[in-house]
């Protein structure tokens, strides 16, 4: 039994984790990055250790306002608590989790089973509680895979007025659903792919509990062109993730120009997150501190003062 298990079945919870050593602090930065970047658990654990709570103040202490977890639907219970206090400390912002099932190669909202979809909605609104308890304003849909026997106008239909009843149940709660079109090599044969696709449907849904998620690894793939893609769907844009490519690591490591994508960002006035959805191109302590490296790279678009 680990660590952190051994603090649940004791019964000790988010004190507990909150009582862990920090590791040591030599990266701060002289001041917050100037966009709110979002690492995840196990991106620093070589320098902050093991304890999910220390990794989030590491992450504080570097600089970083932001932090997502896409797997946070499925943590026990009295982490989800705990972090959620951490982040509320450090003055951090929770990005998404993964909201449901996805299908990866099968149709799910693409599909004529109603049952499909019916499992869809039920674990959104198991999702609303999850986010309410994290305090997470954005929650991850991929509709899942093509259904390779009908029609694409029908199956758009369905996902369509599938996430109408999602955002339903969402919109109350202030909660957005964010789609995340998806690259042909990594993932192929997924319903949802490009920026455009995203952006008719969110119009088509009509709601702003449905936005897309524009990862910008994911659309370097798919269909370059970055910049002007962003520019045509930015009105249903409400959350930004990032990998360089080739090989999905952090900025300077691949052919993305990251200092012009953040300062375009920047420059539109974007105030949410960037998930670091990525690994990284070194290992251990080493490869943790370039990626940190590389983010105090990019993040130098402004011009600086005399």
């Amino acid at each position: 039994m680990d660590r952190r298990n051994f603090l649940y079945s004791a019964g000790l919870g988010t004190s507990a984790f909150l009582a862990a050593p920090f590791a040591e602090r030599p990266l701060s930065p002289n001041a917050a990055f100037n966009l709110n970047y979002a690492p995840h658990l196990g991106m620093f654990e070589s320098l902050a250790g093991g304890d999910p709570i220390a990794q989030i103040h590491f992450m504080a202490d570097q600089g970083f306002r932001g932090f997502e977890d896409n797997e946070m639907k499925k943590r026990p219970l009295a982490l989800q608590e705990a972090i959620a206090k951490a982040l509320l400390d450090r003055g951090m912002q929770m990005g998404v989790f993964v909201a449901h099932t996805i299908f990866w190669d099968e149709p799910c909202l693409a599909s004529a089973d109603s049952a499909r979809h019916e499992q869809f909605l039920a674990e959104v609104k198991e999702s609303v509680e999850v986010a309410k308890r994290v305090n997470a304003t954005w929650m991850t849909v991929v509709p899942g895979h093509l259904d390779l026997r009908q029609d694409m106008g029908y199956q758009t239909s369905r996902v369509v007025e599938t996430l109408k009843r999602a955002a339903d149940i969402l919109a109350p709660h202030g909660l957005v659903m964010v789609l995340e079109p998806l690259n042909f090599r990594d993932h192929p044969g997924q319903f949802l792919t490009k920026a455009a696709q995203a952006f008719q449907i969110c119009q088509a849904v009509g709601s702003p509990a449905c936005k897309i998620l524009f990862d910008v690894y994911h659309q370097q793939i798919q269909e370059g062109n970055i910049l002007p893609n962003l520019e045509a769907c930015w009105g249903e844009v409400a959350y930004i993730q990032v990998g360089d490519n080739p090989g999905r690591k952090e900025p300077t490591t691949g052919e993305v120009n990251f200092l012009n994508v953040f300062k375009y960002l920047h420059e539109k006035g974007y105030g949410g997150i960037i998930g670091m959805e990525h690994g990284s191109s070194g290992e251990g302590e080493e490869g943790e501190r370039a990626v940190i490296a590389a983010y105090q790279q990019v993040d130098g678009f402004l011009p600086k003062e005399d």
